[in-house]
């Protein structure tokens, strides 16, 4: 199997320019590609997941990749996939959202084998000493108007009265077109890959190379990921799925895998781990015989959470998330329990009320909201549903002190199997 083989089974070959020119060329020798990363905020998110793990599926395979952070384009905007015209950022912001975009990429990407080790380049480089003339007569020249507004993002855009399309925007094309010829000139790379919305750039690409460098090369387009019920991929109520744990904790965002919907599951191990075909068709064949027993979500959200955030960070991920299925609360540690605060009802308690002797279960299980009243909680308590950190309570006479909190502040009260209540002493 070679890599355009291994996407095709994935599922993640959309569009090729001329794929059987394309598998002639990646059999002969390795083939330098490249994929470019919009800095528009300060962190990947789950959706540049699909081509920037192409791009490491590739070195895998032996080829060379490129990542491009938009040090340049992303100064304009890219209108492709955009109903409005999307707002400029500052060059500070800009500067400060690619430093973590190349941190982000240096994790994923393997810079240090000697084999073929991927590079990581600003596209700013070449194109800020270029003066505006210099580029309107060296680059500008080489494109037709008629065909840039045959393009979809620009012509979708042009066709919406209300929201247009600026001059600005307009140029985007020129662009990124530039970058693929300047690396086609420098780097000798062959290949642009990127998102399917990225075809008609990827093709203006190709087009400048051929016309300058009387040089061919190639494009390669990946399916934009959308959920089994129509939605878009990687949006949340609570918005965007980010990598950086700072915006979307480790928690939250293995949880994000471990509720894909079940329909989605297989494909999406084939999207985004770098599990065989072995291992995922057993788990498929798993997920269709005991779907109860989530074997797929959970290597899924396993393989991507480690991919990227380490395994110490996933295993903690995976404790916390099994406190609310019953789980011990041993290894959990303070950050980890603290992200449940969020996904569970909370209260606050004075915490000088558990000084001493403390108060009686009965009660706080009433100032929980988890029983209506002392006596439905003696009878809660009685019939063994009710847990305090998730062990089972034995006698209604208990009481509560602050010797029973975790970390010197929270109680996990629960009834029956799935009732959670976070008491956190204040």
């Amino acid at each position: 199997m070679n890599i355009l083989d291994d996407l095709r089974w994935r599922g993640l070959l959309a569009d090729c320019t001329d794929e059987e020119e394309l598998a002639k060329r990646v059999a002969a020798a390795p083939i330098v590609l490249y994929c470019g990363f919009d800095p528009s905020a300060e962190s990947l998110h789950v959706g540049n997941l699909v081509p920037l793990l192409a791009l490491r599926r590739f070195q895998l395979f032996g080829h060379h990749p490129i990542a491009v952070a938009g040090g340049a384009t992303g100064q304009i905007g890219d209108p492709s996939g955009k109903t409005v015209e999307r707002q400029l950022i500052t060059k500070e912001t800009l500067a400060a959202n690619i430093a973590c975009l190349k941190e982000q990429l240096r994790r994923l990407l393997d810079f240090e084998t000697p084999a073929n080790p991927a590079r990581l380049v600003d596209n700013a480089d070449w194109t800020a000493p270029v003066s505006y003339l210099d580029f309107l007569r060296d680059i500008g020249k080489h494109f037709s108007v008629n065909v840039m507004v045959s393009k979809e993002s620009v012509r979708s855009r042009m066709e919406d009265r209300d929201a247009g399309i600026s001059y600005t925007e307009f140029s985007y094309m020129l662009l990124q077109a530039f970058d693929f010829y300047y690396l086609r000139k420098e780097y000798n790379c062959e290949l642009q890959i990127g998102g399917s919305d990225q075809w008609g750039n990827i093709t203006a690409g190709i087009d400048l190379c051929r016309k300058k460098l009387a040089a061919g090369a190639f494009g390669l387009t990946l399916p934009l990921i959308t959920n089994a019920d129509g939605t878009k991929f990687g949006k949340t109520v609570a918005g965007a799925v980010w990598l950086d744990p700072s915006k979307t904790s480790v928690y939250r965002f293995y949880q994000f895998w471990i509720r894909t919907d079940d329909r989605d599951v297989v494909r999406y191990l084939k999207y985004f781990t770098f599990l065989g075909q072995g291992e995922i068709e057993a788990l498929a064949r798993q997920h269709a015989e005991r779907p109860e027993d989530r074997a797929a979500h959970k290597a899924l959200a396993k393989a991507v959470t480690e991919l990227i955030h380490g395994p110490a960070a996933t295993l903690e991920a995976i404790r916390a998330s099994e406190v609310l299925f019953g789980g011990g609360l041993e290894g959990v540690s303070e950050a980890s329990f603290s992200e449940l605060v969020g996904e569970v009802p909370s209260k606050d308690i004075a915490k000088e009320k558990l000084e001493g002797a403390g108060r009686p279960l009965i009660e706080l299980l009433v100032h929980s909201g988890l029983c209506p009243s002392k006596g439905q909680a003696r009878k809660e308590i009685d019939g063994g549903g009710i847990y305090v950190n998730n062990v089972r309570q034995a006698g209604w006479q208990r009481n509560i002190t602050q010797a029973d909190l975790l970390f010197g502040r929270r109680l996990l009260l629960r009834k029956g199997k799935r009732n959670y209540v976070i008491l956190t002493a204040t």
